[in-house]
């Protein structure tokens, strides 16, 4: 009878620890979400390299909360907690421990907090925090994300943007959209950290995004690196309808000459001036900037091949795990399901759309400019969404002419966009104060 009266008090015990108990509705919501991101990153292969791991984290975070959970305190008596740090406590007073020379410095080096209740010391013991917590520390602090950036600069080809400058105002263009809807946001409730946080989605680079909501509005993470992310894989959905809206079939069939050579010497150059004008002008943005430049130095000079590659795969990819799946596990369904979670999506929508259209429309104006030499599209690919944005505005182009080749001139804006956004980053943490 008690055999069965233990296995019966195990299968309840078992029912009040499972989810079934602890799990709500939002929860339930979020797991059907993680899965929507699941069939994008799978069969549509959009940003699968990090959609992927989000809706993991999305997926585990909302089925065992725990494992993001922050470090807690327990309450334990002071003698208690000695003994297990002084070997001869039993044989002193906790009073002529505390008073006694000798043992000071082994007592300031445990680093207790303690608390008096009805006359008896107690200690705050810190218990450990869930597995993604400590990974979460990476976001927290702004580490992941420069070093994402170093990954970037390791596979990125500033030869486009060197060999046509112009790029750099079509990149600056479209990082427009951030600015706009950071007053958007502003005007509609939202403080100015977190509509700087929304405004940042515009540039359409993720750990730009990432970097920016942890300094300003880290409750906002989820909602934003979600929107961020997503926006980027929806980039060949998106952008389209908005380049053939501003632009004509005449405009978009624009032909444009080969870009010239880029030497070595210029290709070595340019991060290192970048890394100093950026520094120099703007300290908040060069943490990003820094380490994107500094990766771009590694692939020219061509004399640190190990730690190039080191940056460009092995590295990149750990961060990328981390990066994805903890900030998928801060959108748990009680932060997450709000109404304000439905603004940010729009509102990043708003930025996303608009910078596409203000580098488009600034492309037309180079258009019209230079007499027909500069064919609009290349001005779409302003945003940060690298090279994705730039094959919309090739393909776009082969649409309307097939042996109209926009590639490599797209690629120019592209790039400047991934340095226009962490500009902008800079320049929004400046403003805000951080």
């Amino acid at each position: 009878m008690e055999l069965l009266q233990g296995f019966i008090d195990a299968l309840v015990g078992l029912f009040y620890d499972s989810g079934l108990v602890s799990l709500t509705w939002q929860n339930y919501v979020m797991v059907a979400i993680a899965c929507v991101l699941f069939y994008l990153a799978i069969k549509k292969q959009f940003e699968p390299l990090l959609l992927l791991p989000i809706a993991f984290g999305m997926l585990l975070v909302n089925l065992y909360p725990p494992i993001m959970a922050a470090p807690s305190t327990n309450m334990m008596p002071l003698g208690e907690y000695l003994a297990e740090h002084i070997a001869d406590f039993d044989n002193a007073s906790i009073e002529s421990l505390m008073s006694d020379a000798n043992l000071q410095g082994t007592l300031d080096s445990i680093s207790y907090a303690k608390t008096c209740i009805d006359g008896e010391w107690f200690v705050n013991v810190p218990t450990n925090g869930g597995l993604l917590y400590y990974l979460y520390q990476g976001v927290k602090l702004g580490i992941y994300p420069p070093l994402i950036f170093l990954g970037i600069g390791c596979m990125t080809d500033f030869g486009p943007l060197i060999s046509n400058p112009k790029s750099f105002f079509l990149g600056a263009a479209a990082q427009i959209g951030i600015f706009v809807t950071f007053i958007v946001a502003a005007l509609i409730g939202f403080t100015s950290e977190e509509a700087g946080s929304i405004g940042i989605i515009g540039g359409a680079d993720g750990p730009t995004a990432i970097y920016v909501t942890t300094k300003l509005a880290p409750h906002l993470l989820g909602p934003i690196a979600v929107a961020a992310y997503s926006y980027m894989a929806l980039v060949p959905l998106i952008q389209p309808p908005i380049m053939k809206l501003l632009t004509t079939k005449k405009e978009r069939s624009v032909v444009m000459q080969q870009l010239r050579p880029v030497s070595k010497l210029e290709k070595i150059l340019f991060p290192i001036i970048v890394t100093i004008v950026c520094s120099i002008l703007l300290p908040s943005a060069a943490p990003l900037v820094g380490m994107l430049m500094l990766g771009n130095l590694f692939k020219e000079s061509g004399v640190v091949d190990r730690i190039f590659k080191t940056a460009q795969n092995e590295l990149m990819n750990i961060i990328t795990i981390f990066l994805g799946v903890t900030v998928g596990a801060t959108a748990t369904g009680q932060v997450f399901l709000r109404w304000d979670t439905l603004k940010i999506i729009g509102l990043g929508l708003a930025a996303f759309c608009l910078g596409t259209a203000f580098g488009t429309l600034f492309g037309k104006l180079m258009y019209i400019f230079t007499k027909g030499k500069v064919n609009p599209l290349i001005g779409s690919a302003g945003v940060s969404a690298v090279p994705m944005a730039a094959r919309v505005a090739n393909k776009v182009g082969q649409q309307e002419n097939p042996s109209n080749f926009l590639l490599m001139h797209a690629m120019g804006p592209n790039v400047a966009g991934v340095i226009g956004s962490a500009v902008a980053a800079g320049v929004l943490l400046s403003i805000l104060g951080k």
